[in-house]
């Protein structure tokens, strides 16, 4: 079984950290994941984009990736080519606080959508700079890909030292985003052919 996740936003919204997180995650929960991160010059306001691709053994593809069977969207302006990119069916989760209700983004239908008020729940879970944990959250529960505990246990690691006051906060935002999924929805992992 191997999945792949284009992971996209602008830069400043936790997207590479966010996908380290998940990388590492999956190879705690025993499963082999390969990471590629890609971001523009600048810290904040560019593009940002990583591919994480996780397998139970053997990983078939290079994280730099012409298909992918998922994605992570923080906001909307880099949707078009991560949906160019994007194998039918493919689950995705949208952070519609940024980009609107998901029938509102084009093409968004032709795959198993979700939409996530990410950034408001992390203003909610007192973790405003979290939305990124909380869209991470909502992607691990959907798909199956890595255990909340696990994405927890790695961003505690992740962490810096001069931010470590903020891991309460986003775990909080890591569980909030998971809690949003509804229970059965795991399963998706075998329904996308995963």
């Amino acid at each position: 079984m191997q999945i792949e996740v284009l992971l996209t936003g602008i830069g400043g919204q936790g997207v590479q950290l966010c996908a380290k997180a998940l990388a590492m995650a999956a190879t705690a929960d025993g499963r082999q994941a390969m990471l590629s991160a890609r971001y523009g010059g600048e810290m904040r306001g560019g593009q940002t984009e990583a591919s994480v691709v996780v397998a139970d053994t053997g990983l078939r593809s290079l994280p730099i990736l012409p298909s992918a069977g998922s994605a992570y969207v923080m906001h909307h302006q880099y949707w078009p080519p991560v949906r160019a990119r994007l194998r039918s069916g493919a689950p995705v989760v949208l952070n519609t606080t940024v980009i609107g209700p998901p029938e509102d983004l084009d093409g968004a239908s032709e795959f198993l959508t979700v939409g996530i008020p990410a950034t408001a729940m992390a203003a909610e879970a007192g973790a405003p700079m979290a939305a990124g944990f909380v869209l991470l959250g909502a992607y691990a529960s959907l798909t199956s890909v890595a255990s909340i505990d696990s994405i927890v246990a790695a961003m505690t690691e992740l962490v810096p030292a001069y931010r470590r006051e903020h891991i309460q906060a986003n775990e909080a935002a890591i569980r909030a985003g998971a809690a949003a999924i509804e229970a059965g929805a795991a399963d998706l992992w075998v329904m996308a052919g995963r």
